[in-house]
């Protein structure tokens, strides 16, 4: 069972606004018809299935968020040809104001590694043609796959021109999406430099239902996020922002029950209008009630892709020393042994973490204190300038040595860790402080989409403060190997059997809708070993 079938919340009667938008498939552009104006998606591809993602508008009054709107059946279809001469699946889908008016299908009976095409209909009303590709078999061998890497997309602070030069490409098996696809925030509450490029819709801060199911579909808009949604499938977990900054397991730094509620009510909220508007699937517990994001996605015998959701049953933020108390965790205990089980278990030669935030080791007790600030703002280092990233795994420290210890243990070797979370470019190497000579993993961390970052906090142009700050960092930490604070952008990953490489690409100005992008820097793993090699 999906947390889809559990979506019985009533919606609240609150109108939000949606602009129509071109999707985008292979770079060749299909007008969506006035039904679909949010486009198509979809997402965690199987050797036999994919997940489908639409919304439909049947009325000018079902606008999202809003609560009303006739139940509506949608037609789907999956194809080998993109003119679905050959149709190999079909089916309807009855949707309606309990669910906002979305459509999720999960589609199976596929062939593994085959490329297919999809769309939807209302009375002969077709949406705009979407591409896809199944996972190949798990036993298969598989000579290259290759990612795109992503994460915190903050729609105030500029334009989603990474998505479009993505979306572009052609050679994308799979899109990972490590969290902060939106943003919480009121409009003016996190801008670009202070600067709104384009306001977020509502423009108060979002807490209920309808405030969320407003903002996943203004992003949903978005013409650049709309032709990378169409043309190959996500891979995505939630961190923070999805729900409010600085999650964990029983609050956030941004919320105030006072004034804004109850917080698992606003999780719920928050989880429910996720579950409606993303192309994910959400494993159901019957028992517990818990719609988990963890999960794992195979790419035949090359690599194992194990997705982490690192807010929803984290202790609450620390600092000093609690933050090697072992009763504190960031996983929650159910999560980690997943992950140690996979990981020690898995027949993939690549075992790949998506992880939404950072897990290497990071001190910054040497920066001056004119950088302490800005650099403090992105790793969540407290105002007193303790030396720890205490919103990162370094407050967790407990469960990283735990997780170090146990692939150590069992020879667990080819783990890398792809990361989101602080809007900055790294390659690191993952020791603990009784490994410090002896990496276990290493660990790629991709820019921020637009959201702030280190030369954004200080107020001036990329090149200037990032660089000094970067080399300060890299001094304190040996087992950094690159950082790059100034630049906004995205990563490709390249899977092979001998080697995994991230290539960072960074976009020339985020204001610009249409900007490009050049490649800054590449570092590689070779197989059987856990030492960065940059090229």
């Amino acid at each position: 069972m999906t947390v889809d079938a559990a979506l019985t919340r009533r919606a609240l009667l609150v109108a939000g606004g949606a602009t129509a938008a071109a999707v985008a498939v292979a770079g060749q552009a299909s007008a969506a018809a006035p039904l679909f104006v949010h486009g198509v998606a979809s997402g965690d591809p199987l050797p036999d299935g994919v997940l489908l993602w639409t919304r439909v508008t049947p009325t000018a009054q079902a606008t999202p968020g809003s609560g009303v709107g006739p139940a509506t059946s949608v037609t789907w279809q999956v194809a080998t040809d993109p003119g679905f001469a050959s149709v190999v699946r079909s089916g309807e889908f009855l949707t309606g104001p309990e669910r906002d008016h979305t459509v999720k299908v999960d589609v199976r009976g596929l062939q593994p590694a085959t490329t297919y095409w999809y769309r939807f209909g209302v009375n002969g009303q077709w949406s705009g043609t979407g591409r896809t590709l199944t996972a190949p078999a798990d036993d298969a061998a598989v000579a290259l796959l290759r990612l795109g890497v992503v994460s915190c997309s903050n729609w105030e602070a500029g334009y989603f021109a990474p998505y479009r030069l993505l979306a572009q490409r052609g050679d994308l098996q799979a899109v990972v999406h490590l969290g902060d696809y939106l943003y919480e925030y009121a409009s003016g509450g996190f801008t670009a430099g202070g600067t709104v490029v384009r306001q977020a819709q509502p423009t108060h801060e979002i807490v209920s239902l309808a405030d969320y199911r407003i903002r996943h579909a203004q992003y949903k808009t978005d013409p650049d996020a709309q032709a990378l949604h169409a043309a190959v499938p996500w891979i995505i977990t939630w961190d923070d922002h999805e729900v409010a900054n600085d999650m964990w397991a029983g609050g956030a730094e941004n919320h105030d029950p006072a004034t804004e509620g109850s917080f698992a009510a606003r999780v719920a909220a928050a989880r429910q209008a996720y579950a409606e508007w993303m192309p994910v699937r959400l494993a159901f517990d019957q028992d517990s009630g818990d719609g988990h994001i963890y999960r794992r996605v195979r790419f035949g015998k090359l690599a194992e892709l194990s997705m982490l959701d690192l807010r929803s049953y984290r202790s609450q933020q620390a600092s000093g020393a609690a933050v090697d108390d072992p009763s504190r965790t960031i996983t929650g205990d159910d999560q980690m042994s997943w992950l140690k089980q996979g990981l020690a278990a898995s027949g993939a030669q690549w075992k790949i973490v998506g992880n939404p935030d950072m897990i290497a080791r990071v001190d910054v007790g040497t920066l001056p204190a004119w950088l302490l600030g800005p650099v403090g703002k992105l790793l969540g280092i407290p105002s007193n300038g303790y030396a720890i990233n205490t919103d990162q795994w370094d407050g967790y420290n407990a469960d990283r040595d735990e997780l170090v210890n146990h692939l150590r243990a069992n020879n667990v070797r080819d783990t890398v860790f792809i990361t989101g979370d602080i809007h900055t470019s790294w390659a690191n190497e993952l020791t603990t402080l009784s490994t410090l000579n002896s990496p276990t993993a290493v660990e790629f961390v991709v820019p921020s989409i637009t959201s702030d970052n280190v030369n954004d906090f200080v107020g001036v142009p990329p090149g200037l403060v990032g660089p000094i700050a970067a080399s300060i960092v890299r001094a304190a930490n040996p087992h950094v190997k690159w950082a790059e604070l100034d630049g906004h952008g995205y990563g490709v990953l390249e899977v092979r059997p001998d080697s995994c490489r991230m290539d960072w690409y960074h976009v020339r100005e985020r204001k610009d809708p249409n900007t490009t992008a050049t490649k800054v820097k590449s570092f590689k793993v070779n197989k059987g070993v856990s030492r960065l090699v940059a090229g």
